[in-house]
């Protein structure tokens, strides 16, 4: 078994999804956690292309959120079943991940909201449809965009309380994910941050 390191923020951000397939795997890890303001200035020129998360994997660091979650989820048996389901997979990943790198997250409170009600409401209206009556992005089985969904749904509800609330379908696919025991569980023990 790999030994791993995980190093973020002391918050759950881009880490948590890979936290998140750890969870579900039941795999150990090193969670290594930053302070932006304390911690980050000294360490960042230590890090490859100056950013966080990184995952160290038997002494080699590894970077970027999304390709580390690929990683993850194809060893958890987290990914399609055909390459073309991986296709509709990295694309709901894409389109949500397209909404993060937007998201004003240092703006003002109405700058946010506006951004939240707007992109986001199209968004959640958008996913909503893909999803339809599906209990998966999948179909009939969970892989880690569903998961996606859940932390990044999760961070926004920071930023606006029932942020997917009008979107049943949505709302019931995040609540599946945070049901499934092993995501249940660590739900229950992670550090609390305000996201």
């Amino acid at each position: 078994m790999p030994n791993y390191k995980l190093t973020y923020f002391n918050f759950r951000g881009r880490a948590e999804i890979i936290r998140y397939l750890f969870a579900y795997t039941n795999t150990k890890y090193e969670d290594v956690r930053l302070d932006y303001e304390k911690d980050w200035p000294a360490q960042k020129d230590k890090y490859v292309f100056g950013k966080l998360p990184v995952l160290e994997i038997d002494g080699t660091v590894y970077f970027q959120s999304l390709a580390i979650g690929r990683y993850l989820a194809k060893k958890a048996g987290l990914t399609g079943k055909t390459d073309l389901d991986d296709l509709h997979i990295d694309a709901i990943l894409d389109t949500i991940d397209d909404f993060i790198l937007q998201f004003p997250w240092t703006a003002d409170e109405k700058t946010i909201k506006e951004y939240i009600a707007k992109p986001g409401a199209s968004l959640c209206s958008n996913l909503e449809k893909e999803l339809g009556d599906k209990k998966w992005f999948a179909g009939d089985y969970v892989t880690w965009a569903d998961f996606f969904w859940e932390v990044c749904s999760d961070s926004f509800e920071y930023y606006q309380s029932g942020f997917c609330k009008d979107y049943p379908n949505l709302f019931a696919l995040k609540q599946r994910v945070r049901e499934l025991p092993a995501i249940a569980a660590w739900i229950k023990r992670r550090p609390e941050t305000p996201y």
